[in-house]
């Protein structure tokens, strides 16, 4: 039997001479959650019986609380005399105050179970005097947290004094009003309580009406105040248009992290053994009483609303580590904004911490970069938080060391001392009122992080300030003579928030005169330049976009009036003109030399022609299987295909010529937009050409005027031809070191086609004196020479009078397949011009609008007018002056707001009270 069973079983006659026991039963308890009260209380009543064998095995679980039981008790009590019924309460009471204590670990929780139902039972049984010195010890410890129910306020002040018929234990005349709860303090407290964090912790807010009022005042200016410094970080270009904001500095092992997310009360901060903050983090905290939950921003990134700080830590986490480990620290910032009711409104930068020795992996530089990037933050007029551990000796401090050397004084140095429960009570209290490094602004000291937990349950971190708080004021509460109200030290996160907002508004206020003066000098210099280079001439992104669309619409308007069925038609003809040659050559012209052998005897010659028979079959059948090639090849695509190219390019050319050349995003979009248009009607133009050219599929219907034009018209496409074999000719005479090495290879090469030369086969190594390759170059000039000797033949024949007729078409096919390209050419322009072209020329610029207002959005207008050199100046310009006058307005509506009451804003910032108002007196401080 366990030692815990004997004790029960030797006070098993004890107990049943009482009527009260402090031992719960969990027998078929559930085991996750929150305890069902009636099973709870049927479990008590079990209990009550208490035979030595009733003490099972505790089931484990969380948080257990007493609260569910003091209704069964009430009713108990009313039969016992009013005053032990309320002695005992109050011991129930100071039970759950210790079971509160107990942290979620389950063995932790059932000995201090135990513990404390031994010692109650203990001392409720040691005697009447131990049990009322008991009662008021535990009474007065908890009262600051244990909220007494409505119900059980009734008993004490009704039912109780009933009983006694004295009006309560002290025997008065008449119950003393009841002290007032969190929620109805919270009930008139102001929107700064929510920021300082009261509706998180088991603070009461104890502030009368005028601090209510007076720190409600100063949030107000310090969220005005933090908008202006916003701007004027935009502003950029100058030191001096700036408002301070808190840096914060400490060692690697000062608990600085800790201190900042207890601040926020959310952890979303680096972690890790080796060095994880490599870049300044610049948080900007902002108090929206609007925000349903809480949520942070990367405006560097684009993030918006990120509700998982687990996310925003792996964010931060990534940015940080992107710094190559050779460089290990940059002053390039990260900007993260949070969002939260609950959050006071501040602007803080966290550094790297300080090292003293660089690791292996590190630069020996290390040290140095860091004491450096530090030193460039925590210059004037930005407020030092030094962050030192209670267990380290303040000399050995290095953020106190670094705040010395740019703030001798320490007038703008916050000292925060952290893990005050590893020291002892007298070393933690003379830490804070040091001497020896006096601060203006004093020191703070806080238990920033919550003790480490080794139940089954996880801690929830949603309320992370809540349960610090709680942990800060079950240690500064224990040791009152150290930490209470009277000793004259600061203490405890809730008060660190407070102090932030006091010194930031406060020292913010004090710069705001000189920025104001240096704002306006900014101010006069940029409208000067504005008049000088703009003649004040307005620019924004917008006009910027309206001027360039309407100049290209322009241009366009100019292209739709100079380019219709003529210029189709052109561009149609020479396309088939092109597969006119292409029949010609495969038909009539191809006589390729693809190796050194003797050529074959060819016996229907294209020379032979003007001198063939009328009637010879084989020359009507290429004419007419040319015909056919030319008249199904695929016009309609070819048409719309062509229609397409041609307008594509001359809407590049329009591109090239307007101020869209120096945007290539927005250059593509109006591109694709035109491509899109014409492929939209391609495939039914090209249907449509293909349906209205099928007459002439198997039977072309010539004219005499258009045999008659296609003769004057092929005449010039041959010699075009002509002319290209030509220059190609010259190429390869070039390639080969000149006309005469040409001349002496195709020499060779016709030698051995007549058979006066017997090549047997190709040899990589050449034949009759020259190499393989310079013998493939004269093949290619013998097949160009053939060919130019062709064409300069059939021009004559064009040229002849047998060509002259539609009925000597079989001698003159060039004629008869141009004409037929004019008319395949003629029809399906008239169709391609109604279906495409007038239908493009409608579409495309309600098209281009669109695309441009979906390419624009979200950003991409003001990216489009930068691109611009130019415009980019124009606009910085404008964008300054216009965020100048901006902040001027508002540090104007400050002034409006705070200096002309004389009420609570005489000592926004300057403490606390009367304190605060008699500084604020004393600076001959307003607001600027």
């Amino acid at each position: 039997m366990s030692a815990q069973l004997r004790a029960v079983g030797a006070m098993a006659p004890v107990a049943r001479r009482v009527t009260v026991r402090a031992v719960r039963h969990f027998h078929q308890l559930p085991t996750g959650g929150i305890q069902r009260a009636e099973l709870a209380a049927r479990g008590f009543r079990r209990s009550l019986q208490f035979p030595s064998n009733a003490y099972h095995n505790a089931v484990i679980v969380r948080n257990a609380s007493f609260a569910r039981l003091l209704p069964k008790l009430a009713i108990k009590f009313i039969r016992i005399p009013a005053l032990f019924g309320g002695l005992t309460i109050a011991a129930v009471g100071w039970i759950q105050y210790q079971a509160i204590q107990v942290s979620n670990s389950a063995q932790e929780m059932y000995g201090n179970m135990k513990d404390t139902v031994t010692s109650t039972a203990s001392s409720l049984w040691g005697g009447a005097k131990d049990i009322a010195g008991q009662t008021k010890q535990g009474w007065d410890n908890t009262k600051g947290q244990f909220e007494m129910p409505e119900w059980l306020d009734k008993i004490m002040r009704g039912e109780g004094e009933a009983a006694s018929g004295k009006g309560g234990p002290g025997g008065q005349g008449g119950p003393e009003p009841p002290k007032q709860s969190r929620a109805g303090a919270a009930a008139v407290a102001g929107a700064s309580a929510a920021a300082y964090g009261y509706d998180q912790s088991d603070e009461n807010d104890e502030r009368t009406p005028e601090e209510v009022l007076k720190d409600d005042h100063m949030m107000y200016i310090t969220k005005r105040m933090i908008e202006i410094r916003n701007l004027l970080q935009k502003v950029g270009q100058s030191s001096t248009v700036t408002l301070p904001s808190i840096v914060v500095i400490g060692s690697q092992s000062s608990g600085k992290s800790s201190v900042l997310e207890a601040i926020v009360g959310h952890e979303f901060l680096p972690k890790g053994s080796n060095m994880i903050t490599r870049r300044p983090i610049e948080l900007t905290l902002v108090n929206d009483p609007e925000a349903r939950t809480d949520y942070g921003e990367f405006p560097d990134l684009g993030l918006t609303r990120v509700t998982d700080f687990s996310l925003i830590q792996k964010t931060l986490t990534e940015l940080n580590q992107s710094v190559p480990e050779s460089l290990c620290v940059t002053d390039d910032p990260i900007r993260l904004t949070i969002h939260s009711p609950r959050i006071p409104d501040l602007s803080l930068i966290d550094l790297p911490g300080y090292i003293q020795v660089a690791g292996e992996n590190q630069p020996r530089e290390l040290k140095r970069k860091i004491s450096e990037l530090c030193d460039k933050y925590i210059r004037g007029p930005n407020i030092i938080l030094a962050i030192s551990a209670a267990d380290t000796d303040l000399a050995n401090s290095t953020a106190l060391q670094a705040s010395r050397r740019v703030d001798p004084r320490g007038e703008r140095t916050i000292g925060v001392i952290t893990k005050m429960d590893l020291v002892d009570p007298e070393k933690g209290a003379a830490v804070l009122t040091d001497r020896q490094y006096p601060l203006r602004l004093g020191y703070v000291g806080v238990i920033s992080k919550l003790p480490s937990q080794t139940g089954l349950f996880r801690r929830e971190t949603g309320n992370l300030l809540a349960g610090i708080s709680r942990n800060e004021k079950s240690f500064f509460n224990t040791h009152p003579s150290q930490f209470g109200p009277d000793s004259g030290v600061n203490t405890g996160t809730i008060t660190l928030r407070k102090k932030l907002m006091q010194v930031l508004e406060q020292t913010m206020s004090s710069k705001l005169q000189e920025t104001t003066e240096s704002i306006q000098r900014e101010l006069e210099e940029t409208t000067y330049q504005f008049k000088v280079q703009y003649n004040e001439q307005p620019m924004s992104a917008e006009a910027y976009l309206a001027a360039s669309l309407d100049d290209f619409k322009h241009q366009f308007h100019d292209f739709t009036s100079s380019f219709g069925r003529a210029q189709l038609q052109g561009l149609l003809k020479d396309a088939l003109d092109q597969k006119v040659l292409d029949q010609l050559a495969a038909r009539y012209w191809n006589r390729p030399v693809e190796d050194l052998s003797v050529a074959l005897p060819e016996p229907d010659n294209i020379a032979d022609l003007p001198k063939a028979d009328p009637k010879s079959p084989y020359w009507h059948r290429q004419l007419d299987t040319a015909s056919s090639g030319l008249t199904r090849l695929g016009v309609g695509r070819l048409a719309a295909t062509v229609a397409a190219v041609a307008v594509q390019s001359n809407i590049d050319k329009l591109l090239d010529k307007s101020s869209f050349s120096k945007h290539p995003s927005a250059r593509k979009v109006i591109s694709e937009a035109a491509s899109t248009v014409l492929a939209d009607r391609s495939y039914a133009t090209s249907d449509g050409i293909e349906i209205s050219l099928k007459p002439y599929k198997f039977d072309p219907d010539i004219q005499p005027n258009e045999w008659a034009q296609g003769r004057e018209h092929v005449v010039g496409v041959l010699q075009g031809e002509l002319d290209q074999c030509q220059a190609a000719m010259k190429t390869l005479e070039s390639a080969v070191g000149g006309r005469k090495k040409m001349k002496e290879v195709m020499s060779f090469v016709d030698k051995a086609r007549r058979g006066d030369v017997i090549v047997e086969g190709d040899h990589p190594s050449g034949a009759g004196g020259f190499s393989a390759a310079l013998l493939a170059r004269g093949r290619e000039a013998v097949f160009l020479r053939d060919r130019a000797d062709i064409i300069t033949m059939r021009i004559a024949a064009s040229k002849s009078r047998k060509c002259k007729t539609l009925e000597s078409k079989y001698y003159c096919p060039e004629v008869f397949l141009d004409a037929v390209a004019t008319k395949l050419s003629q029809t399906a322009v008239l169709f391609l011009n109604v279906e495409m072209l007038n239908d493009f020329y409608a579409r495309f610029p309600r098209e281009v609008e669109a695309k441009l207002h979906e390419h624009m959005a979200g950003g991409g207008l003001e990216r489009f007018a930068r691109e611009d050199p130019k415009v980019r100046r124009h606009l910085d310009l404008v964008h300054r002056k216009e965020l100048l006058e901006l902040v001027l307005a508002k540090i104007e509506d400050l002034h409006r707001f705070g200096g002309g009451s004389g009420g609570p804003g005489a000592g926004v910032g300057g403490g606390s009270g009367r304190e605060g108002v008699e500084g604020g007196k004393r600076s001959g401080r307003r607001f600027f």
